[in-house]
This record gives structure tokens, C-alpha cells and sequence, in this order.
């Protein structure tokens, strides 16, 4: 992190030990006792010889010790690698080998699963074993010093996993000045706050519910503990897990993606359980203005959605409470206002020339945020691979995806990663896999396949059940359907329009 950063983590730590900072399954974790694991940790960093800059993976969940590695690696300015622990043995352990980290932080059982030991041991890392509630930190057997070379990421906070939009996944290295600029313009959310003031603590509770894993999440966190504000951490979303924080701590605005938004709804949550909400907000999936209308007409609570992506380092653009209730109506739609240390402009996605307001293309942007090379005095921009429209007031519309990623829940699934993963299977000759509409999550992946000659049909269940194996659990298809042959484009690759078209006509042969 900067130094402006760093230093006020430390600061803010170090304001009140007594005060309750984490709220997790009901239970309070103090200021002291997220410190004491923090330097427990930068200890055992210390001990191993880490310089600033040295690459730290973590294996990242939201439980109250995995924050604690979030704080030891950014206020020590070491570089943090995200690993997600979601991802089956044998692709998390083959991740681990290829990185070559001098030092991955998780929990025991994590080290335990199959085949994680003899990755870390190949790969030269050395292990620190966190609990999942600030039991401390502790070298795991075996792991106790790193054997490799030590690489650094000069400049890099976090080099975090996208889940793959236009290709196989990449690690995005997103710069301690990217994050500063980030913040910056996230503080000014907040009326009379600055980013650049003085550390101290705040009443109120920040609730983080997505994965640490991912940029929402991670940058959540991040901006609560700068902001000294409590986090309620959330380990996996549900609607009684998410109504029980609101209630008990009374958060004023609270985060939820649209697929939970939706199930708030269809759970019919009982209005003076939300009392103490004035605002949602909500990112990383597209946000229906359905949802939204539907939701502010049974709860009296507008939801501020954002739009931003891991490779910008959190936002660019979103809704203020003030911006919704005067603009809602006539911007209704929009994922609200562009920050005003970005610039962006809508291109003709055949010539890039820019295109006037109101006109759709395809959006790129400028700012400090997304790095040296697209810095907001710079001349080069950033190509998005979104379709857009930029009104004349800076508000921001997102037409679609210009490439075929699907959005599953805020979840990106790239269709190529999960056909290759369904075409190792015996059974089958071919697959191909587009994202549907559904009610609750968006978009799910539905794959049509195309067996051997001679093979038995595989059941859903069991496609299922072998492709967890192999996929995170969100890549796995919602829906599968047996084809002879696939609708074709003229130079014979499977046609996502006529695909989508396949899973709209009910078929008594669909297995979904």
C-alpha cells in the first residue's frame, strides 16, 4: 500500500483495543485482538526474511483471521496474492505450484486437503497456519522457511484472480497508487468525509458479505478498516444469516448483489427488520431497474447500484442516496454517475471514434485507478468490453457485454473454461455452453453436448457431481441438453444465438 495507507492502518489499529471491530456469527473481535494476530503474523513475515514487496498468497475466507491476513500483509507493504480455497484440490494445488509464493497464509485444514502439501513443498513456499477466529499464527509443520526465491511485486498491493471475461482467467496486479485513487473517490460517497483525513473511529457497521476473493469483497474491507468503521462479516450470504446482522447491529446502508436482493423479496422480509437502513447498495452483476422500482416500493430503501471490475480497482461509477432520490426517475437504469477522477467516453465498436452523448458503443475509460498506462492526464485509454451509453450529466449505462462472459450471481463464468472441463469427460464428443437467462441469479451456464458414438448418457446429477471435481461450483452448468449436432455459424463454430435459442424451446430431452 502507499505509505499514506499503511500508516493509517497502523494508526487506526491502534486507536481503541477495546473497541469491537469484527462482528462474525454473532460473536465481537476487538480492535486488540485483530492486532495481536496481525503482528502475530508479521512476525512469523519478519522471521522468514520478507522485504517489502515480497509476494504473500492467502488463502482468502471471510472469517475474522483471514482480515487479520489482509491487515499483516498490506500494512507491512508486502504484495498480497489472492488464492481462492473454493476451487477444487487439484487446481488450487497446481495454482500454488505454478506461483512459486515464498509464503502462503491459511488455515490447517486447508493445508491438509489433498495433494496442497506436496504443492506448497514443490513449489518451495514456506506455510503460517491462521485460525478462523484470531487464534493466532503459527508455521506449519514442514513449511517452515521459504526454499525458493523470494519474488517481489514493487508497487503492487494485490495481484488478484478475475474470473475470466474475455479468456482463461489472469491475475490483475492492482497498484498501491490504483488503490489510493480508489479510495479517494469511494470516500466521497460519504458526506463530510475525505480520504485524506486524520484516522480515527466511527460509529456505524460496514457489512461485508462477498467473498474476500474477489475485488467487491476484498475492497470492502479495506475501505472499513481505513474508515475505522465495525465490520459485520458475513461468510456465505443467506437471507436469515443477512437480516440477523441488520437487525442486531442496525446498519444504515447495506450491501447485496441482485440475486440476494431477489431473494429478500421472494422472502417476503418483514419491513421493520430493515428499519434502520437508508440505503442498499449493490454491484458486480447487473442491476434490473425492476428490482430496484420493486424493492423501493415495499421497503422505502433506494438500492445505489455501482459498476466497476477488478481490473479498475474497485468502482468508477455508481449511485449517492442524493443522486437517487433527484435523478432516479428521468436516469432510471443507469448504474449512476461517473467518479470525477474518471474520464469516460463511448466509441463506435467498428472505427473507435467516439461516439455523442446518449449514443451507444462501447465504453473505455481514463484514471488513476486503473493504472500508469490510462492515468487520467494520460492519452491512452482503457477498451472495456462493455456496450454503453454515457448521458450528457455523467450517468453511465450498461447495455450489455460486448464478449460472452455470463454473470452468475455477480460470478463471472467464461463459457470456453467450462466446455473444455465437460469435453474431458469419457462420454462425450463436444460441448458448448452459453449463459441463459434465470429469475434469481441473472444468467446460468447451460451447456449443450454432443456424446460418442456409443457412449451412455450421463444423468445431470452425475455431470454434475464430476464436474465439481474440476470446476468451482459456480461454473457448473444449471442445465444440459444432448444434441445430435449444435446450430453452427458458416464457418462451423457453435452459435451462441442459436445455442440460447436451443435452451428457450421447451424439450423433454432437457436434463436441467
Amino acid at each position: 500500500m502507499t505509505a499514506a495507507i499503511t500508516a493509517k492502518l497502523r494508526a487506526v489499529m491502534a486507536l481503541d483495543p477495546a473497541r469491537a471491530e469484527i462482528d462474525f456469527e454473532g460473536r465481537a473481535h476487538t480492535w486488540g485482538e485483530l492486532a495481536a494476530v496481525v503482528h502475530a503474523i508479521e512476525a512469523q513475515l519478519d522471521r522468514m526474511g520478507l522485504p517489502p514487496a515480497a509476494r504473500v498468497g492467502v488463502l482468502l475466507r471471510n472469517r475474522p483471521g483471514h482480515v487479520a491476513a489482509i491487515l499483516a500483509v498490506l500494512a507491512g507493504d508486502r504484495c498480497l496474492v489472492s488464492l481462492n480455497p473454493a476451487q477444487p484440490d487439484a487446481r488450487l494445488g497446481d495454482e500454488i505450484a505454478a506461483l512459486a509464493l515464498p509464503v502462503v497464509i491459511g488455515e490447517e485444514d486447508d493445508f491438509a486437503r489433498p495433494g496442497i502439501g506436496d504443492a506448497l513443498d514443490s513449489a518451495g513456499s514456506a506455510g503460517i497456519a491462521i485460525g478462523a477466529r484470531l487464534e493466532g499464527a503459527r508455521v506449519a509443520p514442514g513449511l517452515e522457511t521459504p526454499r525458493g526465491a523470494i519474488t517481489t511485486s514493487p508497487g503492487v498491493a494485490i495481484e488478484m484472480l478475475t474470473s475470466g471475461t474475455t479468456g482463461a482467467p489472469k491475475r490483475v496486479p492492482l497498484t498501491t497508487a490504483a488503490f489510493e485513487a480508489s479510495f479517494t473517490a469511494f470516500a466521497g460517497y460519504e458526506k463530510g468525509r475525505d480520504h485524506a483525513e486524520p484516522p480515527r473511529l466511527r460509529s456505524g457497521v460496514t457489512m461485508v458479505v462477498n467473498p474476500l476473493t474477489h475485488i467487491g469483497g476484498i475492497y470492502g474491507c479495506i475501505g472499513a478498516l481505513l474508515a475505522g468503521r465495525t465490520i459485520a462479516l458475513i461468510e456465505r450470504f443467506s437471507v436469515e444469516a443477512w437480516v440477523d446482522v441488520v437487525r442486531r447491529l442496525k446498519p444504515k446502508v447495506a450491501p447485496a448483489v441482485p440475486s440476494a436482493i431477489r431473494m429478500l423479496l421472494d422472502a417476503d422480509v418483514a419491513r421493520e427488520d430493515l428499519s434502520s437502513l437508508t440505503a442498499m447498495i449493490s454491484g458486480t452483476a447487473p442491476l434490473p431497474a425492476d428490482l430496484v422500482d420493486a424493492f423501493y416500493a415495499k421497503y422505502g430503501i433506494p438500492i445505489c447500484g455501482n459498476y466497476g471490475a477488478t481490473e479498475f480497482a474497485g468502482a468508477i461509477a455508481g449511485w449517492t442516496i442524493d443522486d437517487f432520490r433527484a435523478h432516479w426517475a428521468a436516469k432510471r437504469g443507469a448504474v449512476g454517475r461517473v467518479h470525477r477522477n474518471v474520464a469516460a467516453r463511448v466509441v463506435d465498436p467498428l472505427s473507435g471514434a467516439p461516439l455523442p452523448a446518449g449514443a451507444d458503443g462501447v465504453l473505455e475509460l481514463r484514471g488513476d485507478q486503473l493504472g500508469p498506462a490510462h492515468a487520467l492526464a494520460g492519452e491512452a485509454w482503457l477498451h472495456t468490453t462493455d456496450r454503453a451509453a454515457l448521458d450528457a450529466d455523467g450517468f453511465l449505462f450498461i447495455r450489455g457485454r460486448a464478449d460472452n462472459a455470463i454473470v452468475r450471481g455477480g460470478f463471472k463464468v467464461h463459457p470456453d473454461d467450462v466446455a473444455k472441463a465437460i469435453d474431458t469427460h469419457p462420454a462425450v464428443r463436444e460441448a458448448a455452453v452459453v449463459g441463459v437467462p434465470d429469475a434469481r441469479l441473472g444468467a446460468v451456464p447451460a451447456a449443450a453436448i454432443i456424446l460418442r458414438d456409443g457412449a451412455a448418457r450421463p444423468s445431470a446429477d452425475e455431470l454434475k457431481a464430476w464436474l465439481k471435481e474440476r470446476l468451482i461450483a459456480y461454473q457448473v452448468p444449471a442445465h444440459f441438453r444432448f444434441v445430435a449436432d449444435f446450430p453452427r455459424t458458416p464457418s462451423m463454430k457453435p452459435s451462441a444465438p442459436g445455442l440460447r435459442e436451443l435452451f428457450a424451446q421447451p424439450e423433454a430431452a432437457d436434463a436441467g
